[in-house]
């Protein structure tokens, strides 16, 4: 990837979190402890500091340090569990994936983050828009990039009417029914950037 598209990249996922922090923490009030908005946002604009840098780096360590920002500067769970998906994607892809390569390094990028969380899909999490995401991905086809996004929009929606297995909310119970995750609707929004990019 061209430094410049990289820099778009980074810049394009950084403010799409950034733009929707306080849309992040009132889904957190709900059911979370209110405060994925502002962790998230914060591990955003430690990124957007370090923009020079990881645009000039090739893309698997810019992934890696991206990651490793967001661990070092994002509280709550977000910030191992988005820092792990990074860091796994920058160890496992090529300089140039292939379509192929991308879908494998993604899978492995979710398998990592269901073992530090120790969560899998279907119980309210990220993971309920991660895994449909990397199945899209890797049926491959026509029309990839617009389907990519809209199955991502799709997954964040389908949290709404689950009830919470894992994490803060799954105190909740019943209650957490009737509330988007927000760490599903914060992967699909940074999903549906990388696809704004990717198609230009």
């Amino acid at each position: 990837m061209e430094s410049s598209a990289q820099r778009r990249l980074i810049e394009e996922v950084a403010n799409v979190v950034i733009s929707h922090a306080d849309e992040l923490t009132t889904l957190d009030q709900a059911i979370g402890d209110g405060d994925h908005g502002l962790n998230m946002k914060r591990g955003a604009l430690a990124i957007l500091e370090r923009l020079d840098d990881l645009a000039a780096k090739p893309l698997p360590d810019a992934l890696t340090a991206a990651g490793q920002t967001l661990v070092m500067k994002v509280g709550g769970a977000s910030g191992p569990l988005y820092g792990t998906l990074l860091m796994t994607l920058g160890k496992d892809l090529p300089m140039a994936p292939s379509r192929d390569e991308l879908a494998r390094a993604v899978g492995l990028a979710v398998a990592a983050v269901k073992k530090i969380g120790r969560s899998d899909v279907g119980q309210k999490t990220m993971l309920d828009v991660l895994g449909p995401v990397h199945e899209e991905l890797a049926s491959g086809g026509s029309g990839l990039v617009d389907r990519v996004r809209q199955r991502g929009a799709a997954a964040a929606d389908a949290t709404v009417p689950m009830k919470a297995i894992k994490g803060r909310a799954s105190f909740l119970g019943d209650r957490s029914i009737g509330h988007m995750d927000p760490g599903a609707r914060s992967a699909s929004l940074m999903i549906a950037a990388v696809c704004t990019v990717m198609e230009d």
